[in-house]
């Protein structure tokens, strides 16, 4: 907005740069300009103020699409003054000659103005198409064809204005058709996240299976394993057994010959000693035999009193101990008779020998 200095019969204004002025005298244009600085005599001066700025008019609108279904387009102009008399001719742009300010609203009519035409191409493009091919175009569709209406139209060129971008920042429709479309693809993600899910949980059940499956085999092989040890301690018992049995029975067959050879050897050295004792046995009855034999031959020339006379001697050694001994007349007479005849003929011998 201009800055007014007021004095006597005069006032100075001063404008900033983003602004154009316009100075009409009596009725005549006689300043235009960028930023002005000048005197002026509020008595016979008309002044205006253009904005030359970017500008950025936001607007919001629901539309009716082929299929009757409205949709609601969100967005933003962004526009600038290229021709500030022209603007000014078309729009009230007068400011007051004491206090600066606009007489009218100017800006809010360009806004509108801006507003209705974005809604004209919108609302036009939003006619000639179904709500699905609306909203699966995007905003990209309907934002060229809105830039395209602005710059090509000539309303706005025709008001000095100068188009510098247009922006789509949301389509979208009623909220209950919102969810009405929303739902086959909510029912399709939720549906590939159930998928997602149920082959997960196929994916943890085989993998659970295939761990079963390796621990059963684990368990199977450790079974094979402990029977093949325990068939293997067995025969190694076995072999032990049969070693030890073989040992023993080495051992045994080995102390049995050392006793059949001890008995044998016993057996001949009893053999022998037998035979040794037999023969000396043998030796002795012989010589007993013939001492007995030439005892014998002794005593069958020997006279009956002196054979009596022996048997009573050796009767008498083999007797025990006699106190006393009674025989009668008759008896020692006749013996004592017999032994001096046998001292006779012992004698009789000896001395014819002499």
């Amino acid at each position: 907005m201009a800055d007014i200095r007021r004095f006597p019969f005069f006032r100075h204004l001063r404008a900033e740069p983003a602004a154009w002025i316009l100075h009409w005298r009596n009725g005549r244009l006689v300043r235009s300009g960028r930023g002005l600085s000048f005197w002026y005599r509020p008595l016979v001066s008309g002044l205006a103020e253009v904005p030359l700025d970017d500008r950025e008019q936001a607007f919001l609108f629901a539309g009716r699409t082929q299929d009757f279904q409205e949709a609601n387009v969100q967005g933003a102009v962004t526009y600038r003054v290229a021709e500030p008399e022209r603007l000014a001719q078309r729009l009230d742009f007068s400011i007051h000659v004491e206090r600066g300010s606009w007489l009218t609203e100017p800006l809010a009519q360009l806004a509108a103005i801006v507003t209705q035409l974005a809604q004209q191409a919108a609302t036009a493009y939003l006619a000639g198409q179904p709500l699905r091919t609306v909203l699966q175009e995007g905003a990209q569709a309907l934002r060229e064809r809105i830039e395209r209406f602005l710059r090509d139209g000539g309303e706005l060129a025709g008001m000095g204005i100068e188009l510098v971008s247009v922006r789509i920042a949301r389509i979208a429709p009623t909220a209950e058709l919102e969810k009405a479309l929303q739902a086959p693809a909510r029912e399709q993600l939720q549906q590939a996240a159930d998928e997602a899910l149920f082959a997960r949980r196929a994916l943890a059940v085989e993998k659970e299976r295939a761990i079963a499956e390796n621990e059963l085999q684990n368990k199977i092989e450790l079974a094979r394993r402990a029977q093949h040890l325990i068939q293997q301690e067995g025969q190694n018992q076995r072999r032990r057994s049969e070693e030890a049995a073989a040992a023993q029975r080495i051992d045994g067959e080995a102390k049995a010959a050392a006793r059949r050879l001890d008995a044998e050897v016993d057996a001949e050295r009893m053999r022998s000693r037998g035979a040794a004792r037999a023969e000396a046995v043998e030796l002795v009855e012989q010589a007993k035999n013939r001492a007995e034999a030439t005892k014998l031959e002794a005593f069958a020339k020997l006279p009956p009193a002196a054979l009596t006379a022996l048997a009573l001697r050796e009767l008498a050694g083999n007797l025990p101990r006699i106190e006393r001994l009674s025989l009668g007349g008759d008896g020692l007479g006749g013996l004592l008779g017999d032994l001096l005849q046998a001292g006779t003929r012992r004698l009789a011998p000896a001395e014819g020998g002499s």
